[in-house]
């Protein structure tokens, strides 16, 4: 007897814009609102995802996560703490740019964050929510972040975490993932 191939798909949106996500500076424990354009594109979401049933919904605990969530139209999503961005440590608030300034070519992926998360740490609390999310038999949504949404889809994927270096994620966007061919895949990226 063969095993019935998956069908299910995970769907990420990330969070609306911020004045930092807009001025390019980490924002990982700072726990910024949306802009008023980050409100408005994160509500045009919700006409987007009016087609989908869910039998899951996450969200990150900080407040631009959660209020894309409700400006979706889904204000009961679940909390869930593994799906905080990246701890960015010393290097919360500035750009890459200026980390650059003092160390040349540095990248989230490759290089450490002083006092921060490591790719090892980020993987093993996103391989925890990959888990989570392949026990639900249906479809799941995620409302997260740019760095842990690109790391989920690495480990989705069955990738080396700093691989999510090759899925740029922008703002108030819908991806999702699922399968071909019992592989995982992308099935829609950045729409």
């Amino acid at each position: 007897m063969t095993t019935p191939e998956r069908i299910d798909q995970l769907f990420l949106v990330r969070h609306g814009e911020t004045e930092w996500s807009r001025s390019g500076r980490h924002t990982s424990v700072t726990d910024l609102p949306l802009t008023a354009d980050g409100e408005k594109v994160a509500a045009s979401l919700k006409q987007r995802l009016a087609a989908e049933n869910f039998d899951l919904v996450l969200t990150s605990p900080r407040q631009r996560a959660r209020r894309t969530a409700e400006l979706a139209g889904y204000p009961d999503a679940e909390v869930d703490d593994d799906l905080v961005e990246w701890d960015y440590g010393d290097y919360e608030g500035i750009t890459t740019a200026e980390i650059r300034e003092t160390v040349p070519g540095w990248t989230v992926w490759d290089d450490p964050v002083p006092n921060g998360e490591t790719p090892v740490q980020v993987a093993a609390r996103l391989d925890r929510v990959n888990a989570r999310i392949a026990a639900v038999d249906g479809d799941v949504l995620v409302f997260g972040h740019s760095h842990a949404l690109r790391a989920l889809t690495a480990r989705w994927l069955e990738l080396d975490v700093t691989e999510g270096r090759h899925f740029v994620l922008n703002t108030a966007t819908i991806s999702v993932l699922g399968w071909e061919r019992g592989s995982p895949a992308i099935h829609h990226w950045n729409n």
